[in-house]
């Protein structure tokens, strides 16, 4: 198997020789201070630095490697969401903003790719919405959910297809709408080799950089365990953004197992494959490097932090991919986060209460086409340029109708996670009670306690409070790894952030545990 037992290896990333970048050390002062190195980090340090601004992107790890490398690599005008959810919550107006902003990205996607000579497959393709349930109950649901996307894409005048066609990969369809000249990438490829072509007279990149605090002003200040940055304007690429803001209160954060496969027979054809079942929502296409042949399967995703046991969740997306394909076996494992805000639209801009340091963050799964639109807008901005698209996703924009029933359900389950997990704590009463590949909380003279044993049986010991807002964090089986139920701060066994709006590492224990 390919894959380490971490999941942290996705079928993109072999293949792909990326630079090294060395550490910040001393203290500097730029235009544009970038946290994140992924598609939007880059791409936004792209525009810049070829606009003359003196840019530095600070990466806590690998370029490319966090989010973006974890993606499905495909590229489309439509939305996760669903077109006819965003015409009905919002307007067919707001729709069709939305559609067109997303094909200028995708466009963006492709005149890079071509104009730096990326190789990073880049290719347009069908994308496919389809269903194949088959109790009555779940097909004529379904069937009316393609149905609806069908007639909202021919109402917004999108060249779409009801018929299933000729050679299709899947049986026993109901009902199907197909969209022509989306596209699909490498998405590590493409932002490694993005981060290759940037302009390096105007731009510095570092890795293994984290950043610990920033500080919104005139200028912006940003610190990491070794330098100061002081920036006119900052950008958080980081997914979620860093530290405490409104929107972590707007969405919730999922997670989602992927898998890509080796057939006994050939690939589908090049598509994006969209399949509603009895039970859940997959998502699949295929991919070639040069490994061979892959089928690539994502679905049935869960709230980060709820499901200690979520072995459960990638065999289904196994036993999906078996029960369709011919598949020879499993090569490569992984997972990937994504943030889903309140009223389905993502939140780019300045949020309220600062003025020069900007966020972009719930693109649901679509952060390809997201994070490419977010840095683009937040570019213009930057550089002076009016924004078509600046206010349909400000952070600041008011839409309490569509944002309610979201925002309530978001902020009931976070109370009562820290309700349920401070009075009703602990899963052992001692740490001799943790098995080799277990990770359990306890509470040992009044501190509670995340405690995992590697399979070599050393113990490790971390404190159980997620350092963002203060929530319990709960293990993850699968990944191996503490998440935070809240706002979907994640960490390493040994307590090290590997992803969310946590700054800080869960702390060590106060005192030395026996083991």
């Amino acid at each position: 198997m390919k894959n380490d037992p971490d999941f942290r290896e996705s079928v993109w990333i072999p293949g792909t020789v990326p630079p090294s970048y060395s550490q910040l050390t001393d203290n500097i002062e730029v235009d544009v201070a970038i946290i994140g190195g992924g598609i939007t980090g880059i791409t936004a340090a792209w525009l810049l630095a070829k606009a003359g601004k003196k840019v530095v992107v600070l990466e806590a790890h690998r370029i490319g490697l966090g989010a973006t490398a974890f993606s499905t690599g495909n590229l489309y005008e439509v939305v996760g969401e669903k077109i006819h959810s965003v015409k009905t919550r919002h307007d067919k107006e707001t729709l069709e903003n939305v559609i067109e902003s997303r094909r200028s990205a995708i466009d963006f996607i492709e005149a890079r790719a071509k104009s730096d000579a990326i190789d990073c497959g880049f290719q347009r393709v069908p994308w496919n919405y389809f269903t194949t349930a088959t109790s009555e109950k779940k097909k004529k649901e379904t069937s009316e959910i393609i149905e609806n996307e069908y007639e909202t894409a021919r109402e917004i005048n999108l060249s779409a297809s009801s018929s299933v066609p000729a050679g299709f990969p899947f049986a026993t369809v109901s009902k199907l709408v197909q969209i022509p000249n989306q596209a699909q990438i490498n998405p590590y490829s493409y932002v490694v080799n993005l981060a290759k072509s940037i302009n390096r007279e105007n731009c510095r990149i570092y890795e293994n950089t984290q950043v610990i605090n920033v500080e919104d002003g005139e200028p912006c200040l940003a610190y990491t365990a070794h330098a100061k940055i002081i920036a006119r304007k900052i950008i958080m690429a980081t997914h979620s953004p860093k530290g405490i803001y409104q929107v972590h209160t707007e969405m919730e954060a999922h997670r989602e197992f992927a898998i890509a496969a080796k057939l006994n027979e050939g690939l589908p054809p090049n598509a994006i494959y969209w399949n509603l079942t009895d039970t859940e929502k997959y998502s699949v296409r295929p991919f070639t490097n040069h490994e061979g042949d892959y089928l690539v399967a994502t679905g049935d995703p869960y709230l980060v932090g709820t499901k200690t046991d979520n072995e459960e969740c990638l065999m289904n997306v196994e036993n999906y991919l078996r029960a369709n394909f011919n598949v020879q076996s499993i090569v490569y494992r992984w997972a990937a986060q994504n943030y889903k805000p309140a009223d389905g639209l993502p939140y780019i801009g300045t949020s309220p209460l600062q003025t020069n340091t900007y966020i972009a963050t719930g693109f649901q799964a679509d952060g390809l086409v997201y994070g490419t639109l977010a840095s683009m807008l937040i570019s213009d901005e930057i550089l002076g340029v009016s924004g078509k698209w600046k206010d349909l996703y400000s952070p600041t924009r008011f839409t309490p109708l569509t944002s309610a029933k979201q925002f309530l359900k978001e902020n009931v389950s976070v109370v009562t996670h820290l309700v349920k997990d401070y009075l009703v704590y602990g899963e052992v009463d001692e740490v001799k009670e943790i098995k080799p590949g277990e990770g359990k909380t306890l509470t040992i003279d009044g501190e509670k306690l995340a405690a995992y044993r590697d399979e070599e049986n050393q113990l490790h010991l971390v404190s159980a409070v997620c350092t963002h807002l203060g929530c319990i964090v709960h293990f993850n089986k699968t990944e191996k790894s503490w998440d935070c139920p809240c706002h979907g701060s994640r960490f390493t066994t040994s307590g090290d952030v590997i992803e969310g709006p946590a700054y800080k590492n869960l702390a060590p224990p106060e005192q030395p545990k026996e083991k």
